[in-house]
């Protein structure tokens, strides 16, 4: 496996943990919560806005990271092409020059 994909698999246990936690904290919250029906039910909406509000955040990042890691992609590919065209060029250059020569030798034997 390549690195990045460790990288992946570690944040998605991460989050797979924050979830699970988060899931039975709140179960355990509602089993000994001492507040109100309303009470609580005003607890756990700002729990469920601030968990959210961290989610979008951490997609956020996500989606920031894919996009520079692309474009470093790209750019890479793009010098690689480019050096690419740059040893064709010169091989065709040199196969041409070897060309000439060779017919200027045959042609002043001949």
């Amino acid at each position: 496996m390549l690195n990045g994909e460790y990288e992946y698999y570690e944040d998605s246990m991460g989050w797979s943990a924050f979830v699970a936690g988060a899931l039975i904290g709140a179960g355990v919250a509602l089993l000994f919560a001492p507040q109100t029906g309303t009470e609580l039910r005003g607890i756990l909406r700002n729990y469920a806005a601030r968990a959210k509000d961290e989610a979008m955040e951490r997609g956020k990042a996500a989606w920031d990271t894919a996009v520079e890691r692309g474009k470093d992609y790209y750019e890479k590919g793009q010098e690689t092409v480019q050096e690419a065209g740059r040893s064709a060029r010169d091989y065709a250059q040199s196969a041409k020059e070897s060309f000439r020569e060779g017919s200027r030798e045959s042609s002043t034997r001949g």
